[in-house]
């Protein structure tokens, strides 16, 4: 029984007072040799007696020393129990996601043919919606019931990379009513813009009068910034059309992302 307690996984996951020292150790590593206690605590949500008490069982047990008022460091014994114990865990972390979830995980996706329970099937992205078929892919999984052409299908036990490319999105600047409007928008332009676009949406509603002008209802009006960041992610090629004072900050999220977008100019000269 003894090796059990010795175990770091064991006493990681057992006790509430050993991932608190885990924590301090990590936080201590991390700002020595000038440790706020306050900070800690207030990041632990614990008081700041209870964090002073543990820096105290470090130093006792050596694995902080302690180098005057409020300035401490980790020592070596302190470095190898806080990497013995992030071992442990991160081995625990990838059992978990290799051996289990996948195991468990069933995507869903929509059958391209008739598929029966035990068959292997590849899945695959088209038209930002996720498919199986019989058809080999560089992603393939078991199907876990029958499921006709067209129904929705379980797959399990998926591996491989599901091969799709990132849409580009196409974004469009409209200027606010007290710059001119939907008006100021050249009308060919965008209709050209939008005519390419598997997915429309419109921020703001001068640009959904500049859509409706050219015919085009948005898909999407309601929270269209993440509804576009989404669908580009599925492999759709989307158009944004957005007031000017919206412009700036999405082309943000947009780098954020990392997604690929072109910017179109629809004022009219």
């Amino acid at each position: 029984m003894t090796g059990v307690f010795e175990d770091p996984l064991y006493s990681i996951l057992r006790s509430k007072r050993e991932v608190s020292r885990l924590q301090i150790l990590v936080e201590i590593a991390e700002h020595q040799p000038a440790v706020r206690q306050q900070e800690i605590a207030q990041k632990l949500g614990v008081t700041p007696q209870a964090v002073s008490e543990y820096i105290r069982e470090l130093v006792d047990d050596g694995m902080v020393a302690a180098h005057g008022r409020g300035r401490y460091g980790v020592t070596r014994e302190g470095i190898e129990w806080v990497l013995n114990h992030a071992e442990a865990l991160e081995s625990y972390a990838r059992h978990i996601r290799r051996d289990i979830i996948q195991q468990v995980s069933t995507w869903t996706a929509l059958a391209a043919e008739d598929l029966g329970e035990g068959d292997t099937v590849g899945v695959y992205m088209r038209e930002g919606l996720l498919y199986a078929s019989k058809e080999p892919r560089s992603a393939m999984g078991s199907v876990i019931r029958d499921a006709r052409a067209g129904e929705d299908v379980g797959i399990a036990r998926l591996s491989g990379i599901i091969d799709h490319s990132e849409g580009t999105i196409h974004v469009c600047k409209v200027p606010r009513i007290q710059r001119g409007g939907s008006r100021m928008v050249r009308k060919d332009r965008l209709t050209e813009v939008v005519s390419k676009a598997g997915f429309v949406a419109a921020v703001g509603l001068e640009a959904m009068i500049a859509l409706r002008r050219c015919g085009r209802t948005p898909d999407m009006f309601f929270g269209s910034r993440e509804g576009v960041i989404e669908a580009a992610f599925h492999g759709l090629d989307c158009a944004i059309i957005i007031v000017d004072e919206e412009f700036t900050d999405f082309l943000k999220r947009l780098e954020g992302a990392g997604l690929t977008y072109q910017i179109h100019d629809l004022i009219a000269s």
